[in-house]
């Protein structure tokens, strides 16, 4: 009997899952394609606040919630939650100069449209949003209450010399189109390679290993962040040919410890163990949306005031 009272427990709570509003806002109505965002409306009244959730580089607003159900709890748990496309559609890179003031549009339309002005901001994202989110909350004028990323690269010095090695290790003819579209994507949007634009690359980055003056680091100052990553090397070196030098997850750990020294007790370095799964796939992978605990950090974003 308990067993069947819990099955009727998790259908109904399914359903109800499923019953949320979903709508698409688009600024230009002519324009599907980009600039454009997916609400997720709370099926309470009263809001606790909204969340900004990043997909990662290639991602639609629909593949996020096949891979995850944080939109979805997020909103059960009286949160909006906007899922922003930017000017380049899928392909937006994000931390740009460009894709932070769209990002921007889009929140003012989506707090104009839903009256968000009084309600709690949280921001966060996957992998290339998670360095949007971290960005946007450096740079914003009124920031989000707290930011999250999950497993996002945030020093484009560091990605951009670990495709050049990926490339070189790899070999004439065999290196991966990841690592060749990102050198050629990254050059674009700093202005050249670090060795001749640099300044460039520590304007963008969220975190800069070698910029010794902190200067994406300073910005964060005290706001709460977590950061979430699976750093499973052997997982890396046997499927990827890659290693701790090319893992997302050596900045993550350097952000959140030259936060802490900076005083920040609020910054969050939260590492996991074989939870990493592409869902829609069925495949292991550590670099997932799956890695988080979605109600555990639900409960984490609306203790925040």
């Amino acid at each position: 009997m308990k067993i069947y009272i819990l099955l009727i427990l998790l259908l109904l709570n399914s359903l109800a899952i499923k019953a949320q509003s979903i709508n698409k806002i688009y600024l230009d109505k002519g324009d599907k394609t980009k600039n454009f965002y997916t609400a997720v409306y709370p099926p309470k009244s009263h809001w606790s606040g909204y969340l900004v959730l990043l997909p990662g580089f290639g991602e639609t607003a629909e593949s996020v919630m096949q891979e995850t159900e944080l939109s979805m709890l997020a909103a059960k748990s009286g949160m909006l939650v906007i899922i922003p496309n930017l000017q380049d559609g899928v392909l937006s890179f994000g931390v740009d100069k460009t894709s932070q003031e769209t990002l921007d549009k889009i929140l003012e339309d989506a707090r104009s449209k839903h009256k968000l002005m009084d309600q709690r901001f949280f921001i966060g994202g996957f992998s290339m949003g998670g360095s949007t989110a971290i960005k946007y909350a450096q740079e914003a004028i009124d920031k989000p209450k707290a930011v999250f990323a999950i497993d996002a690269p945030l020093d484009f010095e560091r990605f951009y010399n670990s495709s050049i090695r990926d490339i070189r290790l790899s070999g004439a003819g065999n290196a991966s189109e990841e690592s060749l579209y990102m050198i050629e994507r990254i050059q674009k949007e700093m202005g050249g390679t670090p060795s001749v634009a640099i300044d460039a690359y520590y304007a963008t980055s969220p975190y800069s290993f070698t910029d010794i003056n902190q200067t994406s680091v300073k910005k964060l100052g005290n706001l709460p962040i977590r950061l979430y990553t699976e750093p499973d090397v052997n997982w890396w070196i046997k499927e990827r040919g890659e290693d701790l030098t090319s893992m997302n997850a050596t900045e993550a750990s350097a952000l959140i410890n030259e936060l802490r020294r900076l005083g920040n007790t609020n910054a969050e370095l939260i590492t996991t163990v074989n939870k990493g799964y592409r869902k829609k796939n069925k495949t292991r992978h550590p670099h997932s949306w799956s890695i988080v605990d979605n109600q555990e950090l639900i409960n984490w974003l609306l203790k925040i005031r």
